[in-house]
């Protein structure tokens, strides 16, 4: 699957940007279906994946490192500074703050949902 990367609009729209890189949408899009321009919840997360076609699973399983993790799959993660949604797909990590990488941004917990398309 390609991901295109989106960096968070504002400081409070990580949610709505990983959902858009997910789902090959626009943020401003993810917002309007929300109706939401803030923080995201994990139901809105889910509800917003599933009504675009996606499926997520409901079990949060916590992850140590890259090896734990499946192909595509829903973070969040406990940064510095908040709790954060991320994303992660074929060993590559799409973080809307932090940018793309090959490796957890630093955090001190990380849990996943595995995501199907």
């Amino acid at each position: 699957m390609e991901i295109r990367y989106i960096h968070e609009p504002t400081d409070l729209q990580c949610g709505q940007a990983v959902l858009a890189m997910v789902l090959g949408k626009e943020v401003s899009e993810i917002v309007a279906f929300l109706g939401n321009e803030r923080e995201t919840d994990l139901k809105e997360m889910k509800r917003t994946l599933r009504a675009f076609g996606a499926e997520i699973s409901d079990e949060r399983k916590e992850a140590h490192k890259k090896s734990d993790l499946p192909q595509l799959c829903l973070l969040s993660l406990e940064t510095p500074r908040c709790w954060h949604w991320s994303l992660y797909c074929d060993g590559v990590f799409y973080d809307p703050e932090h940018g793309v990488h090959s490796d957890f941004p630093v955090c001190k917990r990380k849990y996943f949902w595995e995501i199907n398309l």
